[in-house]
């Protein structure tokens, strides 16, 4: 099994920064995706960023600009840096870890770190 443990969250005012890092427990045999999603109260888990194992990136529109995803690999770690926070930014964030197999795709999260942005 692959455990995925956060860290970097907490509580800044709006046009603050904040980095989360995720570590996993083994390294993840290529192809893969790693990635953040965001789950605020009463809505759906969103994705924020992904990196996959070709160092292709993507971002959720509402965090292009101000997010960025990178990671790690002699240290099985994934960042996001988040700049410019507003209110809106306010969710659990989750560490995601896809392996995809010839067959199947294997999920693997991390427990959250909650972000709280005030006004």
């Amino acid at each position: 099994q692959v455990q995925l443990v956060e860290s970097g969250g907490g509580l800044v005012q709006a046009g603050g920064s904040l980095r989360l890092s995720c570590t996993a427990s083994v390294n993840i045999p290529s192809p893969y995706y790693m990635g953040w999603y965001r789950q605020a109260p009463g809505r759906q888990r969103e994705l924020v960023a992904t990196i996959n194992s070709g160092d292709n990136t993507n971002y959720a529109d509402s965090v292009k600009g101000r997010f960025t995803i990178s990671r790690d690999n002699p240290k099985n770690t994934v960042y996001l840096q988040m700049n410019s926070l507003q209110p809106e930014d306010t969710a659990v964030y989750y560490c995601n870890a896809r392996r995809i197999g010839p067959l199947l795709r294997y999920d693997y999260w991390g427990q959250g770190t909650q972000v709280t942005v005030s006004s």
